[in-house]
Order: C-alpha cells, then structure tokens, then sequence
C-alpha cells in the first residue's frame, strides 16, 4: 500500500495487501480527478463493460510482467484511450515517474525506491534507479521476443 491509498483508508504505507486493487479515476483537472467506480464510468458513458472487462487484464499484466523483473508495483496511473477505428489502447506512458516501483531482488524485505520518491523524498539518484529499471525491462523484452528501439 502506497500513496493516496493509505491516507485515504488509513493504512501503513508498505503494508501488505492479499492482492493487487484496480481502482478507477476521472480524468478531470476540475474535479481533482475523483475516484469513481465501474458503475459510474458506465453511467457517464465513458466506457462500457466490455471496455472494463478488457482494461482489467492489461492493468494486471502489466503488474505482472514487472514482478517477471523482481519489481513490486506498488501503484501507478494509467490512461487508456480508443484509437479511430475503436481499438482500446494504453495511451500513457509506465515510466518510473509515473508508479511507484520498489526493488525485491535482494530479498531483505527493506523498500529500496526504484521510482519517483527517490526525488520527492530526496532519498538519492534517480537516474542509476532509472537506468536498473530500463535494463531489467530490456532484458524481459528480449526474453519474449519483443523488439525494443534504442
């Protein structure tokens, strides 16, 4: 648990939690982006179920992959968005200035940032953070046959 979930349901950031929570914002510089639920986003009609139901997965995948790498996502923000003719996209960027990433290969249990905090809580270098994250993405992406551009 990290970020605005602990201040808002009181929690102990770093706490454990029993599985991964997907919630959902408003994008919307007015209303402070408000977190709204399934049921609204439907309502609203800024999605529809089978949206959600593909939205969901990736998020989760997402998650995933970076547990591949010996990261633990702890939160991050995305946005996802419909290309012209109606494919669903991600349309943001998953760069450690926008999750919170903690490293989990030397298995102390000790949160060693890999993310933005390191600036906002000067707690050191972020490029060499920065730089550990890319490799080990490198690395995941080359093992799955993805094409990465330099």
């Amino acid at each position: 648990a990290a970020g605005h979930f602990c201040s808002r349901l009181g929690v102990e950031e770093g706490i454990e939690l029993k599985e991964p929570v997907l919630e959902y914002f408003l994008k919307n510089d007015d209303l402070h982006d408000p977190f709204v639920n399934d049921d609204d986003l439907v309502a609203l009609g800024v999605c529809t179920r089978e949206d959600l139901a593909e939205i969901a997965p990736l998020a989760r995948r997402i998650n995933e992959a970076l547990i591949e790498i010996g990261i633990k996502l702890v939160d991050f923000k995305i946005e996802m968005g419909r290309t012209s003719d109606g494919t669903l996209l991600l349309a943001d960027e998953i760069t450690p200035d926008s999750c919170r990433l903690w490293d989990q290969r030397d298995g102390s249990g000790k949160v060693e940032h890999l993310d933005k905090d390191l600036f906002r809580r000067d707690l050191g270098d972020i490029i060499p953070a920065y730089e550990e994250v890319e490799s080990r993405l490198a690395e995941l992406a080359k093992s799955e046959g993805i094409e990465v551009a330099e």
